[in-house]
């Protein structure tokens, strides 16, 4: 499922969720992952949204 990302599933799949459980922007995500160090910006956080929303929403 996350074979060709740069990230690892852990944070794709964690912001994803960060996103839908919570009311926070792509901006506020992107701030809480580079307090984590861990540098992406909200647009691929947007993309990661779009593409695998609807598959953990199922």
């Amino acid at each position: 499922m996350y074979s060709r990302h740069r990230f690892p599933g852990e944070i794709i799949s964690y912001c994803v969720w960060l996103h839908y459980t919570f009311p926070l922007s792509y901006g506020d995500i992107e701030k809480m992952m580079l307090y984590r160090a861990i540098e992406v910006t909200y647009e691929t956080i947007r993309e990661w949204c779009q593409k695998f929303g609807q598959q953990y929403a199922n």
